[in-house]
């Protein structure tokens, strides 16, 4: 135990004036079971800090062969190790200068123990929420309609918002959000997606109901809807499609949705296209607006991340290229995209980078760091940095 003149005597050493000092000094020495790797630090921005004050919970979740994520309730971060050069302490009890300030019933010195210390501490990045693996799981059992001869698949296929949790690398806002996203619903309790061809039939009853019934296709009645389709599928698919596919509000006590025009010529488009490698831009186009509800207009940018246009080939085609199915990680993104075309414009590959943006990041941002821009017949292009083997 060191004694106020030790105190002194090693101020004296190190040449610092004890009247520029707080009076009282903190003696630290290492406890009998002090050692590193016994504790771990965590760096958090003011926003955890105020989750955890909250009683509110992080998460860290990642299975075996994935990089370790934390999750809040609505953000997710990357977790990587930074290393320091100073050796960090843990010190119960240890008092800060503001805390010597305003407590003067403080001794003049005072001997801590160290608990533990470390080189390293946890250092959380912003980033996206890893979710491309959720779409993969819900496909494994598409839901194909009531028929119970082929819905006996086993539990073990399908997913609580629980076990989505155990195994999605997202905070559970942002999964629920993409869960809207991509159409699922509820079924038994079970997150399911409905298989495209399903999907496309229940669109085709609502929409050729609308044109029997001569209604608008901003004011569909749920309540006539489900009454009038109700015999053919279950109502609480036909209301999912509704959601799905349109807005919902109420007007003077009833419940009326307002249907998306682009959404249901998107659909109409990749119903078309999925079973074509390519086709002919000129006869999918004619073909396509022939295919859609009578006063619906498709247009070219409804299949923005869905379909691609090759204006170089003669004639021009058109070719089904969803975004969810490209890789989740930048490099790799880009690499598949110039595997496809080696050149491209702005204009053609944003739809298939947009969603790779971190916060604050744009498009523009992205195209410097991954890809090299040239003027091609008046027109910038963008190619790989590197050869694509």
């Amino acid at each position: 135990m060191r004694s106020r003149a030790e105190v002194d005597a090693t101020l004296h050493i190190a040449k610092l004036n004890p009247a520029e000092l707080l009076p009282a000094a903190q003696c630290l020495r290492f406890g009998p079971r002090a050692s590193a790797g016994d504790c771990c630090l965590l760096q958090l921005e003011a926003g955890l800090c105020a989750e955890l004050e909250a009683g509110r919970s992080l998460v860290i979740r990642g299975e075996r062969d994935e990089q370790a994520v934390l999750c809040s309730k609505d953000k997710t971060y990357d977790m990587k190790i930074a290393d320091t050069s100073n050796m960090l302490l843990f010190i119960p009890g240890c008092k800060t200068p503001e805390q010597l300030l305003t407590d003067q019933t403080l001794c003049n010195i005072f001997h801590t123990q160290v608990a533990g210390f470390a080189n390293n501490y946890w250092e959380l990045r912003r980033c996206r929420p890893k979710l491309k693996k959720l779409k993969k799981l819900l496909s494994e059992n598409p839901y194909e309609g009531p028929d119970i001869g082929k819905d006996q698949s086993s539990a073990d296929s399908k997913y609580t918002t629980e076990d989505l949790l155990e195994h999605i690398q997202a905070s559970e806002e942002e999964m629920l959000h993409y869960l809207q996203v991509i159409n699922a619903c509820k079924i038994e309790g079970y997150w399911r997606i409905l298989e495209f061809d399903y999907e496309v039939k229940l669109v085709n009853h609502i929409t050729q109901l609308i044109d029997s019934e001569s209604w608008s296709f901003s004011k569909i009645p749920l309540n006539v809807c489900l009454q009038e389709l109700g015999p053919l599928e279950p109502k609480e698919m036909i209301e999912h499609i509704l959601l799905s596919y349109g807005k919902k509000y109420t007007d003077e006590g009833e419940v009326y949705f307002e249907m998306n025009e682009d959404k249901i010529c998107r659909t109409t488009a990749q119903m078309l296209l999925q079973n074509a490698v390519k086709f002919n831009l000129s006869e999918f186009q004619e073909v396509w607006q022939q295919s859609v509800p009578e006063g619906m207009t498709t247009r070219l940018d409804q299949l923005k991340g869905l379909a691609l246009v090759d204006r170089h080939s003669r004639p021009q085609t058109i070719f089904l290229l969803k975004v969810e199915d490209l890789p989740e990680d930048n490099q790799e993104r880009f690499n598949s995209l110039f595997h496809i075309w080696e050149k491209w414009t702005e204009a053609d590959i944003t739809p298939y980078i947009q969603d790779l943006c971190a916060e604050k990041q744009t498009v523009g941002a992205l195209l410097t760091k991954y890809a090299r821009s040239s003027m091609q017949n008046g027109v910038k292009v963008y190619n790989s940095r590197r050869p694509i083997s």
